[in-house]
């Protein structure tokens, strides 16, 4: 038990440490649909303890209407400035992990914002793993392109401070994977706590 209670302790400073080193930065996933950015993004707001925002879903507060209808009736070119500018704004709000849609890297200035104002890691994952868990979701509406996608979008995404692969292994997985690699962007010694 006390051997726990020690790990535990340890893991928390080492936690707060990353925290004090993000500041006011925010720690932005992003990836392709399916990736499992706002899944694994929750829980590791939960353990790092700073909120957990979802870029899509202030999208559509923001505009009122689903992804979908604004695709629908505006188009893609309409959402992307829209998706552009909520980012921008989320940024502003560090610390957080951020959450965003899979096709916002994509823009030179969110990119250029989020290496400013984040510390950006790529849940990657393989186009079978993006295919079963995207293929019963209807309310993505480039989810039937993610072939053509994805081979345009890794080199941007590959362009991240840091990559973890997104696979079947339990989301506590991937977290301790991302938590290991943050001290090293943040400038934070190995052997601190």
């Amino acid at each position: 038990m006390a051997n726990g209670a020690i790990e535990k302790t340890a893991e928390n400073a080492h936690e707060a440490a990353i925290i004090r080193a993000l500041g006011a930065r925010s720690i932005v996933l992003v990836g392709m649909m399916g990736a499992g950015k706002s899944s694994v993004g929750r829980r590791l707001a939960g353990r790092l303890g700073i909120p957990f925002v979802d870029a899509d879903a202030e999208i559509e507060v923001a505009a009122g209407m689903t992804i979908p209808e604004i695709f629908n009736s505006h188009g893609e070119p309409y959402f992307r400035a829209g998706e552009a500018r909520v980012i921008a704004r989320l940024l502003n709000s560090g610390p957080q992990v951020l959450a965003t849609g899979g096709g916002s890297m994509m823009d030179e200035n969110t990119r250029a914002l989020i290496r400013d104002k984040g510390v950006s890691v790529w849940l990657k994952a393989d186009l079978e793993t993006l295919l079963r868990r995207t293929k019963r979701r209807n309310d993505r509406p480039l989810a039937e392109k993610i072939k053509d996608l994805l081979p345009l979008r890794e080199p941007v995404y590959s362009q991240a401070d840091i990559v973890v692969q997104s696979r079947d292994d339990p989301h506590d997985t991937i977290i301790d994977e991302i938590i290991v690699a943050l001290p090293k962007k943040l400038g934070i010694a190995e052997d601190a706590p």
